[in-house]
């Protein structure tokens, strides 16, 4: 679980640490930052894939995502990030920051990627934190077998992170297992619809435990649901509210894995997915998403009601609730229909999102950047 976040510096988000719970509503006006709070989140994940570089990089380079207000004077330029993860089996705490800033004038690297310049993983058992992982610059301190900090033979480039250098090496299992935990996460945001879409297309015919995060092994989804789990209930209950009655087919795979939908009007006709509007193809989207065979730790769900129809919201909620139950939700929306739905159904209240002297900020949030829960 995902228990607390803390993004500075990042676009619109100068300074901002918050407590989270199984469910998080954030609910906004365009232009808050929502997005922004979700995308760090991202960011951390990629710092665990190694493509932290590569994504700042896509967005515009460091001087793009830089915070560009008011800063105290001699502040280093820095995005920092911080996640605590709570491995509740084993009852030990994660937490990892990592700090990326601009390159030095004379230093090696191309001019707009980022520059990790600090790095920290540190565990906690009950006792106080043992610090399993620091980097500074290129230099990596480790924990090794005697449980004395060493230091890393190699060195990290100024783009890469230690996380990913050394989460899959195998010697590592404290930060082997944070950096599985975060790769389960799995982020969903504006699924194509255009005739071209993944979720148009049939797949390839491979057990899919989880939705790929761009849908393209949507229909492989609904056949491990329909023919190797053999339980589709909540599944076909979702669809038939969201479409009036409407019913998913969904055939014995071949090669490939195919779906169509059957509308009640027109009882022998099987609709195929290229067929669907954009709505009711993102609306099966989100539905794989969330009620997939395998629940991955976190579902992230930025702004889902796109395209939607407004009758498809109270099914959506139900979807996000049921999921709520085996999955971490974060859920930034636009919509208060779909902010009410969901916090009758969660047993949760909204935190809303909004910009004090611009930056995105949480309503009620107090000073320490901590939300009480009843104040969430």
């Amino acid at each position: 679980m995902l228990r607390s976040m803390l993004a500075e510096n990042y676009r619109s988000l100068r300074s901002i640490r918050m407590d989270l719970g199984q469910v998080n509503l954030f609910v906004g006006e365009n232009g808050t930052g929502k997005s922004n709070l979700y995308r760090s989140l991202q960011l951390v994940q990629a710092a665990a894939r190694g493509t932290l570089a590569s994504e700042i990089a896509a967005e515009g380079g460091m001087a793009s995502v830089l915070w560009t207000g008011r800063r105290k004077p001699n502040e280093p330029v820095r995005v920092r990030l911080e996640a605590e993860i709570l491995d509740e089996e084993r009852a030990i705490t994660f937490r990892y920051g990592i700090e990326a800033g601009l390159r030095p004038p004379a230093a090696a690297g191309f001019a707009f990627e980022p520059q990790i310049k600090t790095e920290e993983l540190s565990i906690e058992t009950g006792r106080r934190p043992v610090t399993v992982l620091k980097r500074a610059g290129p230099g990596i301190m480790v924990r090794g077998e005697t449980g004395r900090m060493e230091e890393h033979p190699e060195q990290a480039l100024t783009s890469e992170t230690a996380l990913s250098l050394l989460g899959d090496a195998g010697h590592y299992p404290e930060i082997g297992a944070f950096r599985r935990a975060v790769l389960q996460w799995r982020f969903f945001h504006g699924f194509r619809t255009d005739r071209d879409s993944p979720l148009r297309q049939p797949c390839l015919s491979v057990t899919a435990p989880m939705l790929d995060e761009d849908g393209g092994n949507l229909a492989a989804v609904f056949a491990t649901l329909a023919h190797i789990r053999q339980d589709t209930v909540d599944l076909e209950r979702a669809i038939a509210d969201a479409f009036e009655g409407a019913r998913l087919s969904i055939l014995e795979p071949g090669e490939f894995a195919s779906f169509g939908l059957v509308f009640p009007q027109f009882p022998k006709r099987l609709f195929q997915p290229r067929e669907l509007s954009d709505g009711q193809i993102r609306f099966l989207a989100l539905a794989a998403a969330l009620l997939s065979y395998r629940s991955p730790p976190l579902v992230a769900l930025n702004e889902p009601e796109a395209s939607l129809h407004p009758s498809m919201l109270a099914p959506l909620a139900a979807m996000i609730a049921s999921a709520s139950r085996t999955s971490q939700v974060w859920l930034v929306t636009h919509s208060e229909l779909l902010a009410r739905e969901v916090e009758s159904r969660c047993g949760v209240r909204a935190r809303r999102v909004i910009r004090n002297d611009g930056a995105t900020w949480i309503e009620g949030m107090r000073l320490s950047g901590e939300i009480a829960e009843d104040e969430a």
